[in-house]
């Protein structure tokens, strides 16, 4: 147990947990973002004892008689001058990182008010941003930094939305206060937590899943593998060749693919249920390129199909012949584009509930909610 001050109140973690776990399950401060949990993003940032902190790194037992502050514990006057500098620069998008770079840039201000480009970006070193680039925050920075020396908001904002005139996002503030919410951020009355159970393999066959032992925890309300799926157990763009959940003689095709997953009542008991869950696997080797699945002898990746060829596509668009006949330099070469993730910092999440009629919501992280609502109909065997 430790006692702490957070945003000028003082509060106590009855058990020894993350900061971040205890800010956002307990207090409810979804300002601090949860990225990774494992000290590499910076989203959760918060400041203790005047000091920038990943609030996913310290344990609350170590915390006792700190003081925290997080976004919801900025003054009304920071919080206008954040939203107004953060806006003005552009440089909010996603908004997920943002409430992080701004307990850095209160840091970093509240001890230097005239910083150089190199301590902006010492100040902001910790923290990822995959929108922008960093030269906007770092505009952000330095506009927040000049209106808190002259004391004044500059009113240069265009309310009307004139055409041909700068405005700010209408969503700035929320993104830079951290009080719009993502879905990880819900928290729902006697909502259960999910999670997944994945391969410890790249490339394996799945020959036993016992789930008996992670059933009988207490706490566990499901434990739920491919063959519970009443419907389509595929998914996939060009083709339906990927399994949702991988089934007993299934191959898993990734390091982490999904073998099963568990609800529960905290995220400790889903955690300790998947411990109990014993997968059998048939390691295999793996194929690792496109040449190598190319080879007349590579094992099939998707041992359903004839070959490792996903699909044939024909595109042609205008006369590609005479574009090059006709072009004054012509450049043969072999080019090679690699495999890019897009490197969010939102987790991946869903929070499903029952409306008072009775019809299920989703709220998932995802552009296209049309191609994944298909995909919850198909699978529970809805058309």
């Amino acid at each position: 147990m430790a006692a702490f001050k957070v945003n000028g109140k003082n509060v106590c973690s009855e058990k020894n947990q993350k900061l971040l776990r205890f800010l956002r399950d307990e207090l409810r401060l979804t300002s601090v973002k949860d990225g990774c949990s494992e000290g590499a993003c910076g989203a959760c940032t918060v400041i203790i004892d005047g000091k920038t902190c990943k609030a996913c790194v310290p344990d609350t037992d170590s915390l006792s008689g700190r003081e925290i502050i997080t976004v919801e514990g900025l003054t009304e006057w920071e919080r206008q001058v954040y939203t107004y500098a953060y806006g003005k620069a552009g440089a909010v998008q996603c908004g997920f990182c943002i409430p992080g770079m701004v307990m850095c840039t209160k840091a970093l201000l509240d001890e230097n008010m005239e910083p150089t480009d190199d301590e902006i970006r010492y100040a902001l070193r910790n923290n990822y941003c995959r929108c922008t680039g960093y030269v906007k925050i770092m505009d952000a920075v330095r506009l927040a930094a000049k209106i808190l020396k002259k004391g004044e908001i500059p009113d240069d904002g265009d309310p009307n939305w004139t055409i041909g005139n700068r405005v700010a996002r209408i969503d700035v503030a929320e993104k830079v206060l951290g009080t719009g919410k993502y879905p990880d951020d819900f928290y729902l009355d006697g909502m259960l937590y999910g999670s997944a159970l994945r391969s410890r393999y790249a490339r394996a066959r799945v020959l036993s899943i016992d789930t008996s032992k992670a059933k009988e925890l207490p706490g566990v309300e499901a434990v739920v593998t491919a063959a519970d799926i009443p419907g389509e157990n595929k998914i996939g763009h060009l083709k339906h060749d990927q399994y949702t959940l991988i089934p007993v003689g299934g191959l898993v095709h990734y390091l982490g693919d999904a073998v099963a997953l568990v609800a529960a009542k905290d995220r400790e008991t889903v955690e300790k249920a998947k411990k109990l869950i014993k997968v059998d696997y048939e390691v295999l080797p793996h194929v690792h390129t496109i040449e190598e699945a190319a080879a007349l002898d590579a094992p099939k990746v998707f041992d359903e199909e004839d070959s490792n060829v996903c699909a044939h596509k024909h595109i042609s668009r205008g006369n590609a012949e005479e574009a090059i006949r006709n072009s004054k330099y012509v450049i043969s070469h072999h080019f090679e584009t690699p495999w890019t993730e897009h490197a969010f910092l939102e987790p991946e999440c869903a929070v499903a509930f029952y409306d008072e009629d009775g019809d299920v919501f989703i709220l998932f992280c995802r552009p296209v909610s049309t191609s994944d609502q298909t995909r919850m109909f198909t699978s529970s065997g809805n058309r």
